[in-house]
């Protein structure tokens, strides 16, 4: 684990916190590596029957730490990177969807680019009444969105192409009618009202609620999820050769993109 993951125990719930809020939950190569392994921990502990993943602090996620990828990653070969994202962004993701357990994300202020991506690898999301979302990487970065691109399966199509060609947030008020986000609650009430909704879940038979989860899972692929998913981490893999984004690494990650929070 990592000083970087918290985790508490309610009953048959484990809350799993990301637990950078000085950096508004930034994810660095430690915490997600902590992320994994927290997740993989509740997958073997008959006693945990649903998890929530939540932030500290005022935010859920500001996306990845991109003063560590400037620092450690900037002068990465395709190869290099390639095996990075893989492992630590794709790979590390699919493993929340595959996740045994139902997962609920609990989202509060900003939730932005690789944080959207991990919150929507949960089964369901309860976000505060000022929580909002954003992926506007395409305009700062020059990358073709983040690694793993649900945003056309938990939005649409259409409001996914306005999400992300225009980089603007969406708020929690916008992504449940979107169905996206499933409740929408007062940021006083959001630890309590996740709570509540996670136990009454967690009240169901396990087995039922795995096998539940299998089947919707498999209805997607069925539709071509993971076959998309793997299409355009190849592609995003691509942009990282294009001109917009060396000019972004040439000045600093870190500086280039804008200030969301």
């Amino acid at each position: 684990m990592t000083d970087f993951i918290r985790t508490e125990r309610h009953d048959a719930v484990l809350r799993i916190v990301l637990n950078r809020p000085e950096a508004r939950n930034a994810q660095n190569r430690e915490m997600l590596a902590g992320l994994d392994a927290a997740f993989a921990a509740a997958a073997d502990d008959d006693t945990v029957r649903v998890v929530i993943l939540a932030g500290a602090g005022a935010h859920f996620s500001a996306g990845h730490d991109l003063k560590q990828a400037q620092a450690e990653r900037a002068d990465f070969t395709v190869e290099q990177r390639w095996d990075f994202e893989s492992r630590y962004y794709y790979d590390y993701c699919l493993r929340i969807f595959d996740h045994p357990k139902p997962v609920i994300a609990e989202i509060r202020g900003a939730c932005i680019a690789a944080g959207f991506m991990v919150a929507n690898m949960c089964d369901l999301i309860v976000a505060s009444e000022t929580a909002f979302f954003a992926d506007p990487v395409c305009h700062s970065l020059g990358a073709a969105a983040v690694e793993v691109l649900v945003h056309p399966w938990v939005l649409g199509s259409r409001k996914a192409r306005e999400f992300l060609y225009t980089g603007s947030r969406l708020s929690a008020q916008a992504a449940e009618a979107a169905g996206m986000v499933n409740r929408v609650v007062p940021d006083t009430e959001l630890e309590t009202r996740t709570l509540e909704f996670a136990s009454r879940i967690a009240a169901a038979p396990p087995f039922a609620l795995r096998l539940v989860k299998r089947s919707i899972n498999r209805t997607l692929d069925a539709q071509g999820f993971r076959t998309a998913l793997a299409a355009h981490f190849d592609t995003h893999q691509l942009s990282h050769v294009g001109e917009a984004f060396r000019a972004a690494r040439d000045s600093g990650l870190a500086g280039s993109i804008r200030r969301e929070t």
